[in-house]
């Protein structure tokens, strides 16, 4: 052993160990469609360059010293590598710097997070005792060679990289303008050299709140101006002085709705509702949420704005100003708000956020009798979590905006036999399988709590909103997936089941209608104020009337992707709408600047604190 590590030095051993770990790691666990050998490459110089660069601190130690340092440095880059890929078996995305600032609530991901543990993450740091033992049986020399060679090794790490970069900008121009997306920028700079850059965007964002000026909000107050929308004047105050319900409905996609398994239907009441009178279907809402999924939801829908391309805004940005809809319909219409979450209130900072956002009262899990009995993976379950919040319901002073996020529909779509209504589904993939159990059981609570509601008396003065927040099931399952749907998920595919719920229900109003225009989370701000009728002159807001007859068929997605009536564009191509065919990327090219150019507009306003320029 002595006679090979002599020859071999453990500095070289430790960057070629970690570089194929990496590059396996990169190929196994991770989805980066490396599809040529330019991409290939591109992938290992990325891989191997960054390493040298980070394990060449080890050469300017004293002696004594280099290979506990470069020990140390080895196992931190092979934990963040695992943690980003336990987060990517979820996500289906990469870690950034505002995300492990929510480390603290890890011990309420409860089961989620075993969920995503595998016996093969062993061999992902058999390596660090193989290099450990290596290490023990060296004895340390006066000079070995490559410690007098660091001038040269630095070099050639610079060089590997400044040649990566140019070959990945040939491949992908702007690379690291597209910062939102990540898979793009992992696959062409590497893991590694991603979280370097991660780290300088986390910084910048800080430094732009201390520069930004009033010439910045002048340029986006003129942007939205020009591409506001009337809104439909036959729903003006529609819905004015009624209570506003609005249930997120927890990782539900709009594929399940009318769907069946085994002969039964998997959203029952979901699918009688949308026909009952008074009801009005969105078929085509897509979720825009990004990192912050949940959190992202809530925010665009509370303000009409963009989540950010990376984090969560309810952590990076919890004290900027806001003209949420809560405060709007408090400042507007006396309208009392709260919010109904069985969790623990800091989670996602909420407890920090609500307030900013201008709600009255935040009833989190303290308010709520939870017990091993009535709760199950994330918390209670949802049958116990509406039975409990009607009494709080009837307390509040009226008119009231009541937000309830519901539970028991996350991953990894835990369910007791005793409440499983329909049986687990029996593809190889369990996730999807238990998915459609829990998404049963969320649409039996949710028909418990509108005949509660009828029974309570508190069913006519309201407006019901259902709302999904985020898709469920994310391209880690597209197997399965490939199978219920009986179709390949093609990009194109992918982007349909971005499609979540969306449900607005009056209470015995005659009309009942199933609208198939392209809209958003980003749309729902401004329609319910119209529906409340609330003019929000001077506002501004990316989002526009749900019922606008002038309404512009255009949905942005967080990742830079949009739909639009004719077209959608995901992974710098283009698709026909209507058939999902590939086409000209001519034809989307005009809405690729304004897709980027909205994004920009809305991380500015939040990433600079603009409203708090604003008369």
């Amino acid at each position: 052993m002595r006679f090979f590590v002599f020859r071999v030095s453990l500095y070289w051993l430790a960057i070629i160990f970690l570089s194929v770990k990496t590059y396996i790691a990169s190929k196994v666990f991770f989805d980066l469609e490396i599809d040529s050998f330019t991409a290939e490459l591109i992938l290992i110089l990325s891989t191997f360059g960054t390493i040298l660069l980070m394990f060449s601190i080890s050469l300017f130690i004293k002696q004594i010293y280099r290979h506990r340092v470069l020990l140390i440095i080895y196992s931190i880059i092979s934990v963040l590598l695992y943690v980003n890929v336990l987060y990517y078996r979820f996500f289906n995305d990469f870690i950034t710097i505002p995300v492990l600032f929510q480390s603290k609530h890890i011990t309420s991901l409860g089961s989620s997070f075993f969920d995503l543990i595998s016996i093969i993450d062993v061999l992902l740091f058999l390596d660090i005792i193989l290099l450990k033992f290596i290490a023990d049986q060296i004895q340390f020399r006066r000079s070995e060679p490559v410690y007098n060679k660091k001038g040269r090794i630095l070099i050639l790490a610079l060089i590997i990289l400044i040649f990566n970069t140019i070959l990945a900008h040939k491949e992908r121009p702007e690379l690291l303008t597209r910062s939102f997306d990540r898979q793009l920028l992992v696959k062409n700079i590497g893991l590694y050299a991603y979280h370097v850059y991660d780290f300088y965007l986390y910084t910048n964002t800080k430094r732009r709140i201390v520069l930004a000026d009033t010439n910045q909000l002048t340029e986006i107050i003129n942007y939205d101006k020009a591409n506001e929308t009337k809104a439909n004047e036959d729903y003006f105050g529609a819905a004015k002085g009624k209570n506003i319900i609005m249930v997120a409905l927890e990782s539900t996609q709009s594929f399940v709705v009318n769907q069946s398994i085994n002969g039964q239907e998997i959203t029952p009441f979901l699918n009688e509702l949308i026909k009952q009178r008074g009801s009005y279907y969105f078929s085509n809402f897509y979720h825009q949420t990004g990192q912050g999924k949940t959190s992202d939801a809530e925010f665009i829908i509370e303000n009409s704005l963009y989540g950010l391309p990376r984090g969560a805004v309810f952590f990076s940005n919890p004290e900027n100003k806001y003209y949420s809809l809560a405060s709007t319909l408090k400042e507007e219409a006396g309208y009392y708000s709260a919010v109904f979450h069985a969790n623990n209130k800091s989670f996602w900072n909420r407890d920090v956020m609500y307030s900013a956002l201008g709600y009255n009262r935040f009833y989190s899990e303290d308010d709520y009798n939870i017990s091993k009995e009535n709760s199950i993976g994330w918390g209670l379950k949802d049958e116990e979590f509406f039975a409990q919040t009607i009494p709080y319901l009837k307390e509040l002073q009226q008119p009231y905006y009541a937000k309830l996020l519901t539970l028991t529909n996350h991953f990894p779509f835990s369910l007791a036999k005793a409440d499983e209504i329909i049986p687990e589904w029996t593809s190889k993939d369990g996730t999807v399988n238990r998915y459609f159990t829990t998404v049963r059981y969320q649409d039996e609570a949710l028909k418990q709590f509108f005949e509660q509601m009828k029974r309570e008396g508190m069913y006519e003065n309201s407006i019901f909103i259902l709302y999904g927040d985020h898709y469920g099931i994310s391209e880690n399952h597209n197997k399965a997936m490939s199978e219920f749907l009986d179709k390949e998920i093609t990009p194109f595919e992918t982007i349909q089941l971005q499609r979540v719920p969306f449900i607005i229900h009056f209470p015995n109003r005659s009309e009942s209608r199933k609208i198939t225009s392209v809209v958003g989370q980003i749309d729902v701000k401004p329609t319910i104020l119209n529906l409340m009728g609330i003019e929000e002159n001077g506002a501004i807001q990316f989002g526009t009337d749900l019922f606008s007859e002038e309404k512009r068929d255009f949905v942005v997605l967080r990742d830079g992707s949009f739909v639009t009536n004719k077209f959608v564009m995901t992974g710098n191509k283009c698709y026909i709408r209507d058939t999902g065919m590939k086409t000209n990327m001519e034809l989307c090219k005009p809405y690729v600047q304004k897709a980027k150019e909205e994004l920009n507009y809305s991380d500015q306003i939040i990433y600079g604190d603009l409203f708090r320029f604003l008369d």
